[in-house]
């Protein structure tokens, strides 16, 4: 099973998603590295994929399916972070959680945040990230 991770970034009551140059939208992550953590790969890919650096970083759950486990994390960024595309991303773009499920976006993007915000669409049960 392949291993990733994904981290949902949080800012003014709005999640980021990147693209990938597919026309679909995605949280930001990528394949954890072999010797790598979770974490440092979160963190890893997050600075890749939209050049944010050194904004903590909390575990919320795995998610999986068949073939990949998600490792997900939250990201609650200052209202002056901004994300800017890099690497193999065209587009950094944020939106409302209700939004994601109207995209075109990926599976694994789509059941992440309709988990997340099933309950009404803001971060009042999450935890603080440390």
């Amino acid at each position: 099973m392949k291993e990733r991770a994904t981290v949902v970034c949080w800012q003014r009551e709005r999640i980021l998603l990147v693209e990938r140059g597919r026309a679909r939208w995605s949280l930001p992550g990528g394949t954890i590295r072999r010797d790598e953590s979770p974490v440092d790969a979160a963190r890893r890919e997050l600075s890749e994929e939209t050049t944010l650096e050194g904004h903590k970083l909390g575990c919320l759950f795995q998610f999986g399916g068949l073939n990949k486990r998600h490792h997900v994390f939250l990201c609650v960024l200052p209202d002056d972070a901004r994300p800017r595309p890099c690497n193999e991303i065209v587009r950094c773009r944020w939106f409302s959680p209700r939004k994601v499920g109207t995209l075109v976006a990926s599976v694994p993007t789509r059941a992440i945040v309709a988990l997340l915000f099933a309950s009404g669409g803001t971060t009042s049960g999450f935890v603080s990230p440390t």
